[in-house]
């Protein structure tokens, strides 16, 4: 099978990591709008800020001008962070209007607490999906064996593009379930900055264990009130999402929490880190949209607090703690 020309949009570590992934069997370009971040890659023939360790191969094309890397493109995948998918999207249907796209961003929008495939549906009407799941940039770039999910309300596009991008150490699944796939990893990582507060602050592992599982209810909770598919969110992009995400130390969002209990403010946690944590902002939005509908998400809400400076994060782990007790299935 012949294959891809793949336009990748967006070169932090995670954009890096699969055009390296992916340069092994399509033809792939690397995309950057930043002058110096441009110029640095051409340089470096490596992402030294984001992704260093790792050289680009002799077909890994670096490009700056978006019309020229998305002409004669068959797919493009935006993998800015998630404030960055409206503008791209929107300059992606300018440029290439036809061309099917797939985004790997998680999160909801800041302001519009919007799932990424509704800010997509306001500025760009190609075919189009997500590929998401449990996957650090780092492991993915060493060629470890790494398993996600394709989603699409097209399930014909995603079955072909699972199958288009699957190969070698990278297993991916198709699926239709785009509100599924999105919820598992947007709100996992509001309970990865709760996972690294208990771990940072030595609760123990029967802790961790019992904020894993708990998370996964409103997980599940705030997923279906969406529409998402309950085995969606018992798979990979859900479970396994939250699982990586809460126990890694390569995660972002669990070194988030991992600071705060540490001592440091979040201006420090996220100066120090380098890159995205998108829980912080998906926070906020999670915990707007939960509340507007009426859906009890008590952990999520200890982190807003957290992270607004309302408590510090022992009162985080104590009112959830001190809750009244419940039924499991509640």
């Amino acid at each position: 099978m012949p294959g891809l020309r793949v336009a990748v949009l967006g070169a932090g570590a995670w954009g890096t990591a699969l055009a390296l992934a992916l340069s092994t069997r399509h033809a792939v370009s690397l995309w950057s709008h930043a002058p110096g971040e441009l110029a640095a890659l051409a340089a470096d023939r490596e992402n030294k800020q984001f992704l260093p360790g790792f050289p680009f191969p002799a077909s890994l094309s670096i490009e700056g001008d978006l019309r020229t890397v998305v002409a004669g493109a068959d797919l493009a995948l935006i993998a800015t962070p998630l404030a960055g998918l409206r503008s791209t999207a929107k300059a992606l249907a300018e440029v290439a209007p036809a061309l099917p796209f797939v985004w790997v961003c998680k999160g909801l929008e800041a302001g519009t607490g919007l799932l990424p495939h509704q800010v997509v549906a306001e500025v760009n009407h190609a075919t189009c999906g997500v590929l998401t799941g449990p996957s650090f940039a780092a492991e993915v770039a060493k060629s470890l064996p790494t398993a996600m999910t394709l989603a699409s309300s097209d399930a014909a596009f995603a079955a072909r593009m699972a199958q288009e991008l699957h190969g070698n150490h990278l297993r991916i699944y198709a699926s239709d379930d785009v509100v599924g796939a999105e919820v598992g990893g947007a709100v996992k990582n509001v309970l990865a900055i709760a996972t690294g507060i208990c771990d940072g602050l030595g609760l123990g592992n029967n802790a961790r264990a019992a904020l894993i599982t708990r998370g996964l209810a409103e997980i599940t909770r705030f997923g279906e009130a969406l529409g998402a598919r309950r085995e969606t969110l018992m798979g990979l992009t859900g479970v396994g999402d939250l699982i990586l995400t809460c126990t890694g130390d390569l995660s972002r969002n669990r070194q988030v929490g991992l600071g705060l209990a540490s001592g440091k403010t979040l201006e420090q946690v996220v100066a120090a880190l380098g890159h995205v944590a998108e829980g912080v902002p998906a926070s906020r939005e999670v915990a707007k949209r939960a509340a507007a509908l009426g859906i009890d998400m008590p952990i999520t809400d200890a982190v807003c607090a957290l992270l607004d400076g309302r408590i510090k994060p022992a009162e985080a782990v104590a009112r959830l703690m001190n809750r009244d007790p419940k039924s499991e299935s509640a």
